[in-house]
């Protein structure tokens, strides 16, 4: 039986798509006003720019390691996890990092639908570190997939305005 798509599911899949579209676009205007603040004077017209007072430029990564070994092996334990940060992470970022528990799936090469418990560690840097906090993020990813005969470890970035 061929698949058909329904009046409304047609409806929300075009609103769905138009809402992504809204967003992607608006996006280099989020991270814009980071950066800026711009007003528009009442009567003159007059365009001035100014830079925001409020945190200072930072930028989040959130890396996202599972715990199950596509090879079989024994999943990978809180306490190796923990070493694994104490060893491999805080040397690199000692002014602190989280770290959370969380359950994730994702579809394997073969299309089965995969369920494991995982960690998110997240790590805040000024953004003028970003090109050596990128460099030991991704030795950080590459020792975690070598160690524990993981496929990968997914990588976030995000651009913020923290203060302490």
């Amino acid at each position: 039986m061929p698949l058909t798509l329904s009046r409304v599911s047609r409806t929300r899949l075009a609103a769905t798509a138009a809402a992504a579209a809204v967003l992607a676009v608006g996006a280099p205007a989020a991270y814009a006003s980071f950066d800026t603040d711009t007003r528009t004077s009442g009567t003159s017209g007059t365009t001035t720019t100014t830079q925001v007072s409020r945190g200072d430029a930072y930028t989040e990564t959130r890396l996202l390691f599972g715990t199950e070994r596509p090879d079989g092996g024994p999943d990978v334990t809180d306490k190796q996890f923990m070493k694994f940060i104490d060893v491999e992470v805080t040397p690199s970022f000692p002014d602190g990092l989280t770290v959370q528990d969380g359950r994730g799936q994702w579809r394997d090469s073969n299309g089965k639908i995969e369920r494991e418990r995982s960690y998110e560690l997240i790590l805040l840097y000024p953004t003028s570190q970003a090109h050596r906090s990128d460099a030991l993020i991704e030795e950080i990813r590459k020792d975690y997939v070598k160690e524990y005969a993981q496929d990968s470890v997914a990588r976030l970035d995000d651009r913020l305005r923290v203060d302490f």
